[in-house]
């Protein structure tokens, strides 16, 4: 989970079950990070209302800082909440791609291996 999230908003007021829903969304992220990495990691979540030529759009961009990386994903469409759902699958895949570096994949294979050898 992550417990520090700092929630800015350009150009707009958005409601409380707008806002109660984008921090949840970005606080469910903290289960695709290392166990390291954890208590460490911060959120910016900034949310704008933007003029486009097709009208106005919301423009939801998160900046998540990890240990030894900063992660962003950043989208707009029509409404908050999907814009909120678009970041929110992009850092997912970001963060799955953090954590198969950042972890170490040694294990205990050579362990297993060595019963295996022992019991021959």
């Amino acid at each position: 989970m992550i417990n520090n999230i700092n929630l800015t908003t350009l150009h707009l007021e958005i409601d409380d079950k707008t806002k109660k829903y984008v921090l949840d969304k970005v606080e469910k992220l903290g289960k695709f990070l290392p166990r390291h990495a954890r208590k460490s990691a911060k959120a910016d979540v900034k949310i704008a209302q933007v003029n486009r030529d097709h009208g106005q759009k919301y423009e939801v961009e998160v900046i998540l800082h990890v240990p030894h990386k900063v992660l962003t994903a950043k989208d707009s469409t029509m409404n908050v909440i999907a814009a909120t759902d678009i970041v929110e699958a992009k850092l997912e895949a970001q963060l799955k791609k953090y954590k198969d570096v950042a972890t170490d994949h040694r294990g205990h294979h050579g362990a297993f291996q060595a019963a295996k050898a022992a019991l021959k």
